[in-house]
């Protein structure tokens, strides 16, 4: 076990997880002389216990729950960085090569902290098998580098809008929430940055007119295919008022701009199906 590793994992996603134990160095000394201790079959314990005090009530089987539906939709996007920056040829500059493998080794990062934290509250899911042909409807996914940069944005786009509609069954652990939303913004980068790369090629449905974030239900993707993705972006009204009508007319698509709308579970896993094989 690289414990180490673990370490550096958690830190990355959650930096002040130390300032809720006693500190780093002691967190580290703790491990360093556990094993002269204990058997090394014993150490997950430990390790869980030390999850426990840091994490609270994310024992539950909400939050339980929630980071495995989390870890799934990870997976899902770490598995297709990968194999994207593994196929000769697919990513055509260096820089574009360079960015999609920042965004991979996010992914990773995001993958390793909900494993380690699942494992110390009773066991993390395995990895499922995807198909990022969706069965056939985009038979040209690493082969074609528009289509592939279009089939990110719309995993970077859904991710945002999945970790926001778990936002209120995570409000009860405030330790927990955070975490996730510090995953949360990540994708939002992710998916402004993928969006960019779009603009830059115009292929696609990406005009100059496609942004950073999303405008209306508009997913700027030549294909009907990711609509589900975007349906509910719409909206223009929060809280029981309507922001097109403010400040003299600000207008649905800038009101509409203002807000993600969240994405339930139960409309998230149908579009991330498509993807499993598994």
């Amino acid at each position: 076990m690289d414990l180490l590793n673990i370490f550096k994992e958690i830190e990355k996603i959650d930096p002040e997880v130390y300032d809720r134990l006693d500190s780093r160095r002691n967190a580290m000394k703790q491990f360093t002389n556990i094993s002269g201790k204990i058997a090394l079959a014993a150490i997950p314990f430990a390790l869980g216990s030390m999850f426990n005090k840091a994490y609270g009530q994310a024992s539950s089987a909400t939050v339980t729950g929630v980071l495995k539906y989390a870890l799934t939709l990870e997976y899902l996007e770490e598995a297709f960085y990968v194999k994207g920056v593994a196929t000769p040829g697919l990513i055509p500059t260096a820089a574009a090569t360079a960015a999609i493998t920042t965004i991979r080794n996010h992914e990773t990062a995001h993958v390793n902290f909900l494993k380690s934290v699942l494992s110390s509250m009773g066991g993390a899911p395995a990895s499922p098998t995807f198909d990022f042909t969706a069965g056939g409807t985009f038979p040209t996914v690493f082969s074609d580098y528009n289509m592939f940069l279009a089939i990110a944005q719309t995993f970077e786009d859904t991710g945002v809008r999945a970790y926001k509609g778990q936002a209120g069954n995570l409000s009860g652990n405030a330790t927990v929430l955070t975490a996730a939303l510090n995953i949360h913004s990540v994708e939002a980068r992710h998916a402004s940055h993928i969006r960019g790369m779009r603009r830059a090629l115009g292929t696609l449905g990406a005009t100059s007119a496609l942004k950073p974030w999303i405008t209306l239900n508009q997913s700027g993707i030549a294909t009907t295919a990711v609509n589900p993705s975007y349906a509910g972006e719409e909206l223009t009204t929060q809280a029981g008022v309507d922001i097109s009508a403010l400040g003299g007319n600000i207008g649905a698509n800038s009101a509409s701009e203002a807000f993600d709308e969240p994405l339930s579970m139960e409309q998230v896993l149908p579009i991330a199906s498509l993807f499993i094989k598994s």
